[in-house]
């Protein structure tokens, strides 16, 4: 059975946006602050033990442009894993092992859990995961919070309409006082 694990550099003040890129007031703001050698090889064995990705069509887009071009054995995974993306409008995408999730996400996820053994990884994809988030589909938060405010962005929590608990399950601190959280559903 496959578990939903959402993945995110996350500023102090909640912002997701651009960490990496992207068109922002602040792009690739998460790579002002060094994570670390440690950070860095917490983030490759993450992706590494991946079974499979989910995307926003946004994500999505960024991922299918850069990594078809890279090389190393993260590149191979990501190249090389099958990876789904919820759109209602891409129909042919050219990024190898992609299947679009057009339909219910509450059924394309519950079918895609129960075909996929391991993590189904989900990177960025903002508005993807505050609608997993809302219908109670993820089961792990992996939250890479670097230490800024940046007082501006789209940001991961938006209102839901019911209440969800978590336990605590890894807190690590890498770098210069980037903070790991591993959040697990609670029972």
């Amino acid at each position: 059975m496959g578990r939903i694990v959402v993945t995110e550099f996350i500023s102090l003040d909640g912002v997701v946006q651009a960490p990496g890129g992207e068109d922002f007031k602040y792009p690739n703001w998460s790579f002002e602050i060094d994570r670390g050698p440690a950070g860095e090889k917490y983030k490759e064995d993450e992706a590494l033990g991946s079974a499979a990705l989910l995307l926003g069509r946004r994500t999505y887009d960024g991922f299918a442009s850069a990594w078809p071009q890279m090389e190393g054995e993260l590149a191979d995974k990501y190249n090389g894993m099958p990876k789904y993306v919820v759109s209602r409008t891409l129909t042919d995408p050219a990024w190898n092992n992609t299947t679009v999730l057009s339909g219910d996400l509450d059924s394309e996820v519950d079918r895609l859990k129960s075909e996929v053994d391991g993590e189904i990884s989900v990177p960025g994809s903002i508005q993807l995961v505050q609608g997993l988030l809302e219908r109670d589909l993820v089961d792990e938060l992996h939250l890479m919070t670097f230490p800024v405010m940046l007082g501006t962005g789209r940001k991961l929590f938006a209102e839901t309409t019911d209440k969800s608990r978590w336990h605590l399950a890894e807190p690590t601190v890498y770098g210069d006082g980037v903070l790991l959280t591993v959040y697990r559903r609670a029972a």
